[in-house]
């Protein structure tokens, strides 16, 4: 179990240090409704997040068994595939970042999420932690890793929350944060998401880019 363990933390981290969720959830957070819709839109987070990595491990168990030592050809090539993909997408953030004295682009939506419901603002956290192509490889990943450990129930379970935890730290932290002590939080959260607006694209690529490696590293290794 803790060998797995360390094999998916990576893989958490890499769906924690997502700017764009956490300037969401900042965002939220300076709004009038900051408590009905950060708090939806942790819910939406958190069930993506245990969703998509469950739906993974599930279909990652039903793979051949194999001898531990032998040559796991059928994981290797899916890890090999997934690191490519995280090559593609850590390209495309940095083709993308803004150039010199230009403002950074964020998703329309944003401009309207002070307006958004409690249901709204889990819809939105749910839509980008289960349905976001970059947390998808991350959990496909994850999935492959623990489905392929022959863990037991009661260890596939504690695996997926110790993922689910790291990966949703970075939205849960400031979330809870903010309700025992809003007022302290205020300028330190608007701080961070002028930061986060600016260096998105930068901090993705290169996150994404670390992560590849080690994904390709791993299926490698399972040749």
């Amino acid at each position: 179990m803790n060998s797995v363990i360390g094999e998916i933390l990576p893989l958490a981290l890499g769906v924690a240090i997502s700017p764009i969720p956490i300037i969401a959830a900042i965002l939220m957070l300076l709004s009038p409704k900051a408590r009905v819709t950060s708090v939806g839109f942790l819910l939406g987070w958190l069930i993506g997040i245990i969703l998509a990595v469950t739906v993974f491990t599930l279909l990652s168990s039903i793979l051949p068994e194999g001898d531990e030592d032998a040559s796991q050809p059928i994981k290797g090539v899916i890890q090999l595939v997934l690191g490519a993909l995280l090559f593609l997408l850590a390209l495309k953030q940095w083709r993308g970042r803004p150039k010199p004295g230009e403002e950074p682009k964020l998703p329309g939506w944003m401009k309207a999420i002070d307006k958004v419901s409690f249901f709204g603002a889990f819809g939105l956290g749910f839509l980008l932690s289960a349905l976001n192509p970059k947390n998808l490889i991350m959990a496909a990943g994850a999935g492959t890793d623990i489905g392929a450990a022959e863990l037991s129930t009661g260890s596939i379970i504690g695996v997926i929350a110790i993922y689910t935890l790291v990966a949703a730290s970075t939205v849960l932290i400031p979330v809870v944060g903010y309700l025992f002590a809003a007022d302290r939080l205020g300028g330190a959260l608007d701080a961070l998401r002028t930061w986060l607006t600016k260096e998105n694209a930068v901090i993705m690529a290169i996150l994404l880019l670390v992560i590849g490696f080690s994904m390709i590293g791993k299926g490698i290794g399972s040749f």
